[in-house]
C-alpha cells in the first residue's frame, strides 16, 4: 500500500510505561498530583509501587485504553484489521511489573503488518515509519573542586527512615530462614540476601547493578553498596551520598569505575548535579564534578548517563555535557543548534546517539531527530529527521542501532534497525505482540530505559507478551525485519534477553509466586531451531521473594544469578529487600 502524494508515511515503534500529558516540544513535564504511599506487605508478596511524585507514580497518561479520540474504530488496511486480534492479552488494571516490568530496507517491507505491542498496558498498532515528505522510502565542565558536598565513606549503613525524613528507626528485618528448605537435587541455592536501607515514605530509586569477578555493587537511596559474590560479606565499606542517587552509568568502564549522580542535599528544590566516579573493586572514589546549570527550562532535576569510549555523556533535559570519563574534564557541550532543536536523550556505548526535539514552538513543524555524535568532539556524524507525530522512546540496541518509535496520536508503534549512514536498515514485519521491560523519564527522555532485549549484528531478540502464562523470545532479521526463529519459554512463566555471549543467548525465565523457581537458561543464536539448555534453576522454595521483585535489575556472571529491586517505596511495616544471590 502506498503513501499519499507528500505525505509522509506513517510509522514508530514502543510505547512509553504510562506517559504522562505531553507539554509542548522541549518544556519540562509537569509531574501528576501527588497521592500517599501505599502500604507493602513484608515478606514473599509482590512488591507494589507507591502513588508518588516523579517517576514513582503510575499515570494513566494518553495511551490509556479510554472512549474518545483514544479508542479509534477498527480499520482495515494492509490485509489485516488493525484492532485487537485474536488472543490478544486484555491491558491490566494496574500494578505489576515494570513491563507489567528511549529510506526502507533494500527488500522493501512495503506496507507493515498490523501487529500488536503491548506495554504498560496499552495495545498500539504497528505500521511502518516513512522519511519526511514521502520522498526517501520509510524507517524506522571541567573536573570542579569537591566542595561540601562530596560523598564520604562510612562504616555502616546510614540509620533506616521510618517517617520518611531520614531520621526513623525502620521495621523488622525479612524471615529468610526457610529459603533454601527442601531444595531439591539439582536445584541452585541462595548464596545470600540483603535488605534494603529505609527511605523517605515517598520512595527512592535504588538504581543499577555491577557485577565482577569479586563484587557485586548496588546503589540504594543515598548509598552504595558492594557485597562479596560469594559470601555476600561487604567487600568495603558503603559510600553515603549528601543527597538521593539519581541516575548511575549503566555499564562500568573498560577498567571497572563507574559514575554516580546524585543530589546535592535533601531539600526538594536540590538538583541532580553531583558527579562521583568510583572503583568497583575497592570502592575508592575517585574525580569529582558538579554539572553546570542549564538554560531556561533545561533542567537538572532529572539527568541521564552513558559512557561512549572514554567520554562520559551528562543529559540535562534539553542539552548534554560530555566528560572524560576517566579525569572528570569537561570536553563539550550539545545544545540548541538548528531550527530550535532541542537535545533531550541520548544514549550510548557502542556509539553515542542523541534524540531532539526540533521546531519547538511550531505545532505543525514539530518533528523529532536523531543523530550519531563523534564522541570525542560532539560534532554530528549525521542527522535523520523523524516524520511529524513520530517520538523516539526507546533505543533497543546500538550496534546495529535499533530504535523505538510510538505515534500517541494514532496509536501506532515501529520498530526500525539502521545502516552506519543512518538510512534505514529494516522495519519490523513480525505479527505478534512484543512486551519488554521499559521505563522512561519524566524530564529527559530514558532512552537506555529498556531491558529484556538483546541484539547482535544480524538479529534482534524479543520478548512475546506472555499468553497463558508463558512466552517466547523471537528472532527478528536485521536485514529484512522478518522472523528467524523463535523459542518458548520452558515454563510458565515469561522469558527475556539477559545478554549475548560466546555465540549463546542467555535468558532468565521469571519464578511464580508462591510455585516454581525462577531459571538462567541458554540457546544457541545460530541455527533454525534452537534448543534451550537449564544453566541454573532457582530453588522452589525462595519462588514467594523471588517473583516479588517489582522492578528489578538483574545479572548472570560465572554460574551466578543477582536479582536486585530498582525501587524502593519507603514504607516501614518491614525492611524491604535489595538483593538475592543464588549459585551451586
Amino acid at each position: 500500500m502506498t503513501q499519499p502524494p507528500n505525505q509522509p508515511p506513517q510509522g514508530g515503534f514502543g510505547a512509553p510505561q504510562n506517559p504522562g500529558p505531553q507539554q509542548p516540544y522541549g518544556y519540562p513535564q509537569t509531574p501528576p498530583p501527588q497521592g500517599p504511599p501505599a502500604p507493602t506487605p513484608g515478606y514473599g508478596y509482590p512488591q507494589q509501587p507507591p502513588a508518588q511524585p516523579g517517576p514513582y507514580a503510575q499515570q494513566p497518561g494518553p495511551y490509556a485504553q479510554q472512549p474518545g479520540p483514544y479508542t479509534p474504530p477498527p480499520q482495515a488496511g494492509y490485509g489485516y484489521p488493525q484492532g485487537q486480534y485474536p488472543g490478544a492479552p486484555t491491558p491490566p488494571s494496574g500494578g505489576g511489573s515494570k513491563n507489567p516490568f528511549k529510506g526502507k530496507p533494500a527488500l522493501a517491507v512495503g506496507a507493515a503488518v498490523a501487529a500488536l505491542l503491548v506495554i504498560g498496558g496499552t495495545v498500539f498498532t504497528v505500521t511502518s515509519l516513512g522519511d519526511d515528505g514521502g520522498k526517501k522510502k520509510p524507517v524506522a565542565k571541567e573536573s570542579a573542586s569537591k566542595g561540601a558536598d562530596d560523598p564520604k565513606t562510612s562504616s555502616s549503613p546510614s540509620a533506616p527512615v521510618n517517617p520518611g525524613d531520614g531520621s526513623g528507626g525502620g521495621g523488622e528485618d525479612l524471615d529468610i530462614s526457610d529459603l533454601n528448605e527442601g531444595r531439591k537435587a539439582g536445584e541452585a541455592k541462595v548464596l545470600w540476601y540483603k535488605s534494603a536501607p529505609d527511605a523517605p515514605g515517598s520512595g527512592a530509586d535504588a538504581p543499577g547493578l555491577w557485577v565482577t569477578d569479586k563484587v557485586a555493587v548496588k546503589a540504594a537511596y543515598k548509598q552504595l553498596f558492594a557485597f562479596d559474590v560469594e559470601s555476600g560479606d561487604p567487600a568495603w565499606d558503603p559510600i553515603e551520598f549528601k543527597g538521593e542517587i539519581c541516575t548511575v552509568t549503566p555499564r562500568p568502564t573498560a577498567d571497572g569505575h563507574i559514575v554516580v549522580a546524585s543530589k546535592r542535599g535533601t531539600s526538594k528544590d536540590s538538583e541532580c548535579d553531583q558527579l562521583q566516579q568510583i572503583d568497583l573493586d575497592t570502592g575508592k572514589t575517585g574525580w569529582t564534578a558538579e554539572l553546570e546549570k542549564g538554560a531556561l527550562f533545561d533542567s537538572n532535576i532529572s539527568v541521564g548517563l552513558s559512557v561512549t569510549g572514554d567520554t562520559l555523556m551528562v543529559g540535562r533535559s534539553q542539552s548534554g555535557t560530555a566528560y572524560d570519563v576517566n579525569t572528570g574534564k569537561k570536553l563539550w557541550d550539545k545544545k540548541e543548534y538548528g531550527q530550535a532543536c532541542y537535545p533531550g536523550g541520548f544514549a550510548g556505548g557502542a556509539r553515542l546517539v542523541a534524540v531532539s526535539s526540533c521546531a519547538v514552538g511550531s505545532e505543525d513543524k514539530a518533528h523529532d531527530e536523531v543523530q550519531e555524535l563523534d564522541p570525542k568532539t560532539g560534532k554530528a556524524k549525521w542527522t535523520r529527521k523523524i516524520p511529524k507525530g513520530w517520538r523516539v522512546d526507546h533505543v533497543y540496541a546500538l550496534n546495529p542501532l535499533v530504535l523505538y518509535l510510538s505515534n500517541e496520536d494514532e496509536k501506532k508503534w515501529n520498530i526500525s534497525a539502521f545502516k552506519a549512514d543512518g538510512s534505514t536498515r529494516s522495519q519490523l514485519d513480525i505479527k505478534g505482540s512484543f512486551k519488554p521491560d521499559c521505563d522512561t523519564g519524566i524530564i529527559s527522555r530514558n532512552l537506555q530505559g529498556c531491558s529484556g532485549i538483546a541484539a547482535d549484528a544480524d538479529t534482534l531478540y524479543l520478548p512475546t507478551e506472555a499468553k497463558d502464562d508463558a512466552n517466547e523470545i523471537v528472532a527478528v532479521d536485521l536485514s529484512t525485519g522478518k522472523e528467524k526463529w523463535r523459542v518458548k519459554s520452558p515454563a510458565d512463566a515469561a522469558m527475556s534477553a539477559v545478554r549475548i555471549e560466546n555465540s549463546q543467548l542467555i535468558a532468565y525465565v521469571e519464578s511464580t509466586y508462591g510455585g516454581e523457581g525462577g531459571q538462567i537458561v541458554s540457546f544457541p543464536t545460530t541455527g533454525p531451531k534452537p534448543k534451550v539448555t537449564k544453566l541454573l534453576q532457582m530453588p522452589d522454595s525462595a519462588a514467594k521473594i523471588e517473583s516479588s521483585f517489582y522492578s528489578k535489575a538483574i545479572d548472570y556472571v560465572d554460574g551466578r544469578f543477582y536479582i536486585s529491586t530498582t525501587l524502593l517505596t519507603g514504607v516501614d511495616e518491614s525492611k524491604e529487600k535489595l538483593m538475592l544471590a543464588y549459585g551451586k
